[in-house]
């Protein structure tokens, strides 16, 4: 269960910006690239199958972490990067290669462009924005967790502690680093949501085990507005909970 630092909103003037970003065809990164563009800024999106797009201030480049290919062309003029590129945590049943995978395409993804960045060095990129999950913090029952909180110990946990460290590698390039560890994401388009979603339409759907367990969640409107409010404040760093400061139990949320 889960308590966050509060981002409250701004009434300042926001310049545009030319953002980055890795996984633009997720189910956060659609919304996002959709609401950032509506605010003016401009986008560079990352894709192993690049495509002009129609959109004049939308710019597609060429890159495949598993090559270890990126153009370098992508970060000219950016001043901001994120970060959501990874392979889908519950897309296929959890082997050890599978695991290997999910890991490395978080944190191998983001060397690359620390790479990148390192070598270019008349680079304008001040901040990176990062992905990461409440996975971090484990099972804790009833406890309530903040962004202090110790990391738990199972895989999901494993995964995100190295995929933040990966992210924090940053910091020796001097830029801002920002994560954003985000709940169950409510969203027709996709997502754990529609899964669950799909034995209750059918009708036979009902809680887990006991049903008592908590699910913290944020809608996708809230996430991208707390993406783009990272973006255009510069003085937040470090880790937030992306999440409802209303939790629900497993069996409020399915029944």
């Amino acid at each position: 269960m889960l308590q966050s630092k509060v981002l409250n909103s701004s009434n300042e003037l926001i310049m545009s910006k030319t953002i980055l970003i890795t996984g633009a065809s997720g189910l956060i990164g659609k919304p996002l690239t959709r609401l950032l563009l509506k605010k003016g800024h401009t986008i560079h999106i990352l894709s192993r199958s690049p495509e002009p797009h129609g959109n004049p201030k939308i710019k597609v480049f060429h890159w495949d972490i598993t090559e270890n290919k990126i153009d370098q062309d992508c970060i000219n003029g950016v001043d901001t990067i994120i970060h959501l590129a990874g392979e889908g945590i519950a897309d296929k049943r959890w082997t050890a290669e599978r695991k290997r995978k999910i890991i490395n395409s978080r944190t191998e993804s983001i060397s690359m462009l620390y790479n990148l960045i390192d070598q270019k060095k008349d680079h304008q990129i001040k901040t990176i924005i990062s992905s990461s999950a409440i996975g971090y913090y484990g099972d804790r029952k009833d406890e309530l967790l903040n962004e202090t909180s110790t990391p738990g110990d199972d895989f999901l946990a494993r995964t995100c502690i190295e995929w933040e460290s990966a992210v924090d590698n940053g910091s020796v390039l001097g830029l801002r680093i920002v994560k954003l560890r985000t709940s169950m994401v409510l969203t027709d388009e996709g997502g754990a949501l529609a899964e669950m979603a799909k034995p209750i339409k059918n009708g036979i759907g009902a809680g887990l085990g006991k049903g008592d367990q908590w699910v913290s969640w944020i809608h996708i409107e809230d996430l991208i507005r707390m993406y783009s409010f990272v973006v255009d404040n510069d003085e937040l760093e470090g880790e937030f909970n992306a999440a409802s400061p209303n939790p629900l139990t497993n069996n409020e949320l399915t029944l």
